[in-house]
This record gives C-alpha cells, structure tokens and sequence, in this order.
C-alpha cells in the first residue's frame, strides 16, 4: 500500500463522515435517538468484522467509507441522548465524561496493534467486530430515551417535519450560525496544530521522527481528559446561575488556548513548548464538552442531533481545508511555526463569534 493509499483510507472516512453528519442527526431527532445509537454500533461492529476478511486495497476502502456513516449516525444521536437525560446541573460533565470516554478507548488502541504482532492484523478486527456485536445486543434492552422525549418524537412525528425544512430553520437563527463559525474555525485551528504537531516538534527542536512523535502525542490523551472533565464541571457549577456560563467558560478556555498557542509557536525552549501546547489542549477541550450544552440553548430541543451534525459536517470540511492549506504553505517554505501563530489569532476569533452567541431558551 502507497502512502497515498493509505491517506485515502483516511480521507474517504472523513468525507463521509462529515458529509452525512447532518442527515444522520436528523435521523436521532426523528426516530428514537438510542434505537439510531444501538444500529450503528451494530453497523460498526459488523463493518469491523467484515474488515477481517479484506484482501485488496478497494475492499479496505470500501469498508472506510460504510465505517463513516456508522460512525456519523453516533456522536449527534449519543450527544442528543445525554442532552435529554441530563438538566443544566450536570449536561456539561455528562458530556465531557462521554468525550472522556471516547478519548480512552482512542489511547487503548495499542492494543490492537499488540494483537497484530502477535497474530495478524485480521485479528484485531475480528475480535473488536464481535465484542462490538454482543456490546449492541446488551444496549439493546439496556439503553433506551428517557419518557418524555418519546412524547417529543410523536409530536414530531406528527407535523412531518422534512429533513430540508429542519435545515431551513436552524439556519434561521443568527445564533446557530454564530455557532457554525466558532467550530469551523476552531476545527480548522485544532486540526492544523494536531496533525503536523509531530513535524513541528522535528524541525523547531531538530529532534529525531520518533521524539518528536513522543513529545506530540504523549499528553494528549491525558491532558484532553482533563480538560474535558473541568470545563464540564465549571460549566455546570456557574450555569446554576448565569444562563450563559456554558458560553463565557468556553470563551475563558479559547481566550488562555490561543495566547498558549502563540507562545509555544514562538519559542525555542522545548519544555516551554510542551507546556503551553499542554495548556492548549486543556482549554480548548472546554469546546468539547460544552458545545452540545450550549447548542440546547440555541436550537430547539427536536432539532439538537441535527444541529450537532451540521457543525460536524462544517467542522470537518474546514478541518480538512486546514490540513491542506498548512501543508501546501509549509511545502512553499512557510514555516509552521508562523502558520501556528496565525491560528492562535484565528481561535481568539472564535472565541469572538462564541461570546456573540444569544441563548435563546433558559437552562433547563
């Protein structure tokens, strides 16, 4: 397999996810959210299993992209999920605890590789495929919408709301808009800083490809979590008593992730570096967690998954963009470090667009 190959099994996941986001949301706002929850883990589960048995680079593909639609029916349907279960006392840390989660499993993904040097890496698939399976058999009788919101769904049901007019209306409220633009932006920043951090690391410190890969990644895990889980908690702390908490203590972690950013850009001392990029990801983690609660106070309750989907579709597209743009700039001899200083500007920007934002419903 080229390495041009093995970017395109990234990329057409990415595609698809991010282009079905929307459609996918919609599906959780109108059917069961847990019932759209339990069916992709089921699709994931067997599309992992399925893997096992590809023997040519086309089938892998083909897998990468069915995994994205798996996929893209999941994070707006569980979000929704624990919007609906959760009040304003404990949403932000449900969903930070949920990304926690998600976060986990991402750095236990060694294991899978441990199985592939041990057996083959059809293994590895195999076993996932089928833990998977079981898993979505058990959430079957095990996970279910909280009473009411089946009340909302008949109610949706009902007046026949349209995929199109659902889209029609979110775009008609100059908050969510706002909010489309603080997370493509954000994205766009997150994706850059993430994806080209490990050559970043070789060329400012002259470090060898596995250090560098080391000092980039060592801390992510750890300090995502951490940052998750503490913009949840101040979130649901002040927003017992200031509707827009959820908004100013995701602006607060922007506002110290940005000036992190450009310091860490602009340095030659390689602890500092890992320090403030450390910063960084704990604060904008803040986005993470609070971006859902926040969207429960924009967007109507039926039409959260859907909201959620749009900003996945906006947010991966833009992250894509910054990807590119940052590399075709570093191949014309733009050092990173100056395109990292242009996205510390770009996240103050976000955090601009965010603290213009206007709840429109009260916590709940």
């Amino acid at each position: 397999m080229t390495d041009a190959e093995f970017g395109l099994l990234t990329s057409v996941f990415l595609w698809v996810y991010g282009l079905l986001s929307p459609f996918a949301g919609y599906l959780a706002d109108k059917f069961n959210r847990s019932r759209v929850i339990i069916i992709s883990l089921f699709v994931w589960s067997v599309i992992t299993w399925l893997t096992s048995y590809a023997t040519s680079f086309e089938t892998l593909l083909a897998t990468r992209a069915l995994m994205g639609i798996s996929e893209a029916c999941y994070i707006p349907a569980a979000l929704a999920l624990i919007a609906d279960y959760h009040s304003s006392s404990s949403r932000s840390l449900a969903t930070g605890i949920h990304m926690a989660g998600i976060m986990v499993g991402q750095s236990l993904g060694f294991i899978g590789g441990w199985i592939a040097e041990d057996h083959t890496w059809t293994h590895a698939f195999s076993i996932f495929g089928m833990i998977g399976i079981l898993y979505a058999f058990i959430l079957f009788f095990a996970l279910k919408d909280p009473p009411y919101k089946k009340e909302l769904h008949k109610m949706q049901k009902d007046k026949s709301v349209g995929f199109l007019k659902g889209i029609k209306k979110l775009f008609s409220h100059r908050s969510f808009n706002l909010m489309i633009a603080f997370w493509g932006v954000t994205s766009m920043v997150t994706w850059t800083l993430v994806g080209w951090l490990p050559t970043y690391y070789k060329e400012q410190f002259d470090l060898s490809q596995s250090i560098a890969g080391l000092y980039a990644t060592g801390y992510l895990y750890p300090a995502s979590i951490v940052g998750l889980l503490l913009g949840g908690f101040l979130a649901d702390r002040y927003g017992r008593s200031n509707n827009k908490a959820r908004i100013l203590v995701t602006v607060m972690g922007l506002c110290i992730a940005a000036p992190s950013v450009f310091i860490a850009a602009s340095t030659d001392i390689i602890s500092l570096a890992v320090v403030c990029f450390i910063l960084y990801i704990i604060t904008k983690s803040f986005s993470d967690t609070n971006t859902m609660p926040i969207l429960c106070l924009v967007v109507d309750p039926g039409y959260r998954a859907t909201a959620y989907g749009i900003l996945n579709l906006f947010g991966c597209l833009l992250g894509g963009i910054g990807l590119y743009l940052s590399g075709w700039l570093h191949d014309h001899h733009v050092h990173l470090g100056q395109i990292y200083q242009v996205g510390a500007f770009l996240l103050l920007g976000g955090a601009i667009l965010l603290f213009m934002v206007r709840p429109r419903f009260k916590e709940a």
